[in-house]
């Protein structure tokens, strides 16, 4: 992947003109205003949506810290958006735009699936158990309207990268899976797939056993916590191991043969991401420290979290060999 590619479409007028990129662009920017709203508002030390003896209220410094934080990162979307819809947006390198969108992908993707999927399982009598004793870390209504704010931003920022990633990069997964030339997947791409899918086998057993129900290997308060809100997150990540796995193994292997290059490419993309990213940030929540001692990941949890992520950097790297290799290849048919 690199950024001699742009060229090729930079005069191209659908980029930033079309109907359906204005909406798209719309819509991913005013659905950051909820959120972006309740971070200035919780900064501002406002207590809006946070209830009495939240654990939000103890620390207001790291409080205050860590939602200026998340306002940057929500901030970026708005960014994006606009990388994605102008034509000056074609010329940012490769790898400065791809990487913030695919943990944007990581990060929302779950949300996207899961949130919905907790909702259908509350509305059959299945949400999250009681835990007496312990205070509610947010009002529902918060839930409610930043992740549906999440869900829009997922939807599209998704929909104008995969416009903007056609115009851009499309001719480098044309085709099907068999039609892969033979230096585009080789030796180093099997090795990477094969250790990723042995890598994933214990976060993918722990995910798969707390989905159904199983807390061995769970803190105290997650396992106190436990019920259909967790076990379709547990389920979620399942999902995306699976996901970044199988694409891995489809694109180094060539397994799938008639599928169109862009399936997995579109499962290491996205399972490599969500994978990656929710690992990481998990884990780095863990080192943070958690005051309640029952709250505190169990060296369990701990492995899921790392493991997951080593899966999802090794998949995605899969990827980045792939784009790399067939843009060389390009871009020597060109010279």
């Amino acid at each position: 992947m690199t950024q001699s590619i742009a060229p090729r479409t930079a005069s191209r007028p659908a980029v930033g003109l079309s109907r359906p990129r204005r909406l798209l662009r719309a819509v991913a920017v005013l659905s950051c205003v909820p959120y972006l709203g309740l971070k200035a508002a919780w900064i501002a030390g406002s207590h809006l949506g946070i209830p009495e003896g939240s654990a939000l209220l103890d620390d207001r410094l790291t409080m205050a810290v860590i939602n200026s934080l998340s306002v940057l990162l929500d901030s970026a979307v708005i960014v994006l958006a606009l990388v994605l819809t102008r034509p000056w947006g074609l010329r940012v390198p490769a790898w400065l735009l791809a990487f913030p969108v695919w943990v944007a992908t990581g990060l929302l993707a779950p949300i996207m699936a899961g949130f919905p999927a907790q909702l259908v399982v509350r509305a059959f009598g299945g949400g999250g158990a009681e835990s007496p004793g312990r205070d509610a870390f947010l009002d529902e209504w918060v839930f409610a309207v930043v992740y549906s704010g999440f869900i829009l931003q997922g939807l599209a920022l998704g929909g104008l990268f995969v416009l903007y990633a056609r115009d851009r990069w499309g001719h480098l997964w044309r085709g099907r899976v068999r039609e892969l030339p033979v230096g585009a997947v080789g030796p180093a791409h099997r090795a990477l797939a094969a250790v990723a899918a042995v890598l994933a086998l214990l976060p993918l057993t722990l995910h798969v056993l707390w989905a159904c129900g199983v807390t061995a290997g769970l803190s105290e308060g997650r396992a106190a916590d436990r019920g259909g809100d967790l076990q379709v997150l547990e389920a979620v990540y399942v999902l995306f191991l699976v996901a970044a796995v199988a694409g891995g193994l489809l694109l180094a292997f060539r397994r799938g043969r008639a599928l169109p290059v862009a399936v997995p490419l579109g499962l290491a993309w996205v399972g490599s991401g969500a994978v990656a990213c929710w690992g990481g940030w998990l884990a780095l929540a863990s080192l943070g420290g958690v005051e309640d001692i029952a709250d505190r990941p169990t060296p369990l949890m701990n492995l899921a979290y790392a493991g997951q992520m080593l899966v999802g950097f090794l998949v995605a790297a899969i990827g980045v060999y792939y784009f790399a290799e067939r843009s060389a290849r390009a871009e020597r048919r060109a010279a």
